[in-house]
């Protein structure tokens, strides 16, 4: 970690007040916390973090220090290589900071295949621990044993069903899988009857005694009725009244609670009609006016349901939770137990060229090739894309991308209900009187307005844009000061300004004038200063005054000094006298 790096990362803790999912702070007066044992295998079964020691978060998060960093640093190296299984390779460093030292570990998350990590002291069952929000929490038994067979591809879904054959499966869906995979599969059916089919795909499969029984992905692919094996494999859809669940005031528990049933193409399906019917009409205003649409646009809610049912967890300990729908006035949950498999993060869901993996490998393959009922499509027609299918179906429904919370024993798909360009965002918008936006940065601005912050990440997937354009636009965003930038590297988010969030212009303005030229030339007068010093002089953080440098050098009120290129962070600046830069102005010339 780099010393801004650092600051950044002091600084986001000062604001929020506690330790973040990603940073752990911890006095360390006394030698090492013992307590660190638990964070190392914490950030190690998530996606990694950083451990600062030195900083009293009792006091606002002070940087009180360490009294001998060099042998804190030592300790903690092995503590990192002989207390934790695996062992955690951080990179340690010593840091002054604020006039003391600081011990800064940056821990990687370990790979899938050797989770989960664990104190050894304690042993895998009751020494392992996962991040939630700014603290460690303890795995279960049933986590612990998911991240065990996490570690190579389940084979659950292929498990024979002892008491099944042949006729537990639905005549009409094996008939339209067979015809299609006859059709597009050729090559791999062509000499094999209906059996041979169903056994190659592992629908079915032979016993030792011999026997051809129906497999748990064939029953839940295309079963009769696989809840007479299976009772808690369902669905689950309650409604509720108020956003926070039961209206207390009066005694209305839901509005509507259903469970629903059979192979996953008639569940899917079922799932969204009592979606549907318990959906309203809204409003969003786009440039021809109003125009009226359901609060949640079919193809993502269809998406997120068969995603949720093919991808859950069907080993022995899930098997008692079913898949549940949650629906409340302000958002929609869909719920399946177990997380995230393989190298799938919540961060490479949403992009373009992201990573497909499924713990259910067998189920998945079978309904490739089963339709929906009464559809002319078949249950994971976007294969590797159900995601993106998704996020864009909000998007032009000009919608908030849904929040993916992901866990080891559960992942949960929240959609917002609200349009981004509802009429009281457009007030706002008109209110903040900005002139050159693009459509993407709009969009960006009405999610931070909605959501409280987004990082890089969540702005490509809000506005479709790449990598390299969304950095840009973000950057011009802070230039105008329109948001404000948080962190570094990957603790940086965006959130607005107080300018942006004022209620009025005149309000926006006396927070904030964005005419910064002045400012700069002030700071410039009789003085040659470079970048940095010109934002320690103004207090402008640094894409502003980039942004304003840039204006200034074009107007020829400010020029270079020396021979290091603009893009230099060397280059020095200094004011053009007003002569100079009239005469340049009179004939045109920059």
């Amino acid at each position: 970690m780099l010393d801004d790096e650092l600051a950044a990362a002091v600084a986001s803790l000062r604001e929020v007040g506690a330790d973040g999912l990603d940073v752990e702070a911890k006095k360390a007066a006394g030698g090492l916390p013992s307590s660190l044992r638990e964070t190392l295998s914490a950030f190690s079964n998530t996606a990694g973090g950083t451990i600062i020691l030195g900083l009293d978060e009792s006091d606002s998060f002070a940087a009180s220090g360490v009294s001998d960093p060099a042998k804190m640093a030592s300790d903690l190296a092995s503590m990192c290589a002989e207390e934790v299984h695996p062992p955690v390779r951080a990179v340690i460093k010593q840091h002054q900071f604020e006039g003391t030292w600081l011990i800064v570990a940056e821990v990687p998350e370990i790979d899938p295949s050797l989770k989960p990590c664990f104190s050894k002291g304690r042993g895998i069952s009751t020494g392992s621990y996962i991040r939630v929000h700014d603290g460690d929490q303890h795995l279960s038994t049933y986590e612990v044993q998911t991240l065990i067979a996490n570690r190579g591809q389940p084979l659950v879904d292929a498990d024979p069903v002892p008491g099944t054959d042949r006729s537990w499966l639905d005549d009409g869906l094996v008939a339209a899988y067979v015809e299609r995979v006859r059709q597009v599969r050729g090559w791999a059916y062509r000499d094999l009857d209906e059996s041979g089919i169903l056994q190659q795909a592992r629908a079915l499969t032979v016993t030792t005694e011999g026997e051809v029984v129906a497999t748990l992905a064939g029953l839940l692919a295309m079963g009769r009725h696989p809840q007479q094996m299976f009772p808690q494999l369902t669905l689950t859809l309650v409604v509720y009244p108020t956003e926070s669940g039961p209206d207390d005031a009066t005694g209305t528990r839901f509005l509507d609670n259903v469970t629903l049933d059979g192979p996953v193409p008639v569940m899917a399906r079922e799932a969204l009609a009592a979606v549907t019917r318990n959906m309203r009409r809204r409003s969003i205003v786009s440039g021809v006016g109003r125009t009226d649409t359901w609060e949640y646009p079919d193809a993502a809610l269809r998406e997120a349901i068969v995603n949720a049912l093919i991808h859950r967890d069907l080993s022995a300990h899930a098997r008692g939770t079913q898949v549940q729908i949650e629906m409340y006035p302000d958002r929609l949950l869909i719920r399946n137990p177990g997380g995230l498999f393989g190298p799938v993060t919540v961060g490479s869901l949403t992009e373009e060229v992201g990573t497909s993996s499924s713990r259910n490998s067998f189920l998945l393959r079978l309904l490739e090739d089963v339709s929906l009922p009464g559809e002319n499509r078949t249950v994971c027609e976007n294969r590797g894309s159900g995601i993106r299918t998704m996020v864009g179906a909000l998007r032009s429904a000009g919608m908030s991308i849904p929040k993916f919370d992901d866990r080891v024993s559960s992942f949960t798909v929240t959609f917002p209900n609200h349009a981004l360009l509802d009429e009281a965002t457009v007030e706002w918008f008109d209110r903040m009187n900005e002139s050159g936006l693009t459509n993407s940065q709009i969009v960006g601005l009405a999610t931070m307005r909605n959501r409280g912050s987004i990082d890089n990440s969540t702005y490509r997937a809000a506005s479709g844009l790449d990598s390299r354009v969304a950095t840009a636009e973000l950057r011009d965003l802070v230039s105008r000061e329109l948001i404000v930038q948080i962190g570094t590297r990957r603790w940086t988010e965006y959130r607005l300004s107080p300018r942006t969030r004022g209620a009025a212009a005149e309000t926006a303005r006396r927070l904030a004038p964005r005419d910064r030229r002045q400012v700069i030339l002030d700071a410039l007068q009789g003085r040659v200063l470079s970048r940095a010093e010109i934002e320690l002089a103004t207090g402008l953080n640094k894409q502003v005054v980039i942004h304003w440098l840039r204006v200034l050098r074009k107007e020829n009120q400010v020029q270079t000094v020396g021979d290091a290129s603009p893009q230099s962070k060397n280059v020095r600046y200094e004011r053009v006298s007003s002569l100079w830069s009239q005469a340049q102005l009179d004939f045109g010339t920059e």
